[in-house]
């Protein structure tokens, strides 16, 4: 079984230093869709951000945890268009 099909709707995401980063809208292709809830401020708000699934380390109760830490994950997510968010 992959760690791909351990990943549920609603799942917290979290970093690899136990922050949490979002929640699992679903999996499109290669790439974790967060809620737009978790899309954070500004510009950015209101539309959904992608986590490559690539970073996923592990899913441990229902909950996926990254590679990284928190604030190093939280640069590497992406916009719907594949380009990475910036500021």
């Amino acid at each position: 079984m992959s760690i791909t099909s351990e990943i549920r709707e609603h799942a917290e995401i979290i970093g690899a230093d136990g922050v949490h980063i979002g929640t699992v809208d679903k999996i499109e292709g290669d790439r974790i869709k967060l809620v737009k809830k978790d899309s954070g401020e500004g510009h950015h708000r209101g539309h959904h951000h992608f986590i490559p699934l690539g970073l996923v380390a592990d899913v441990e109760n229902g909950t996926v945890r990254l590679s990284a830490n928190a604030d190093v994950a939280v640069t590497l997510e992406e916009e719907e268009t594949g380009n990475t968010v910036t500021g």
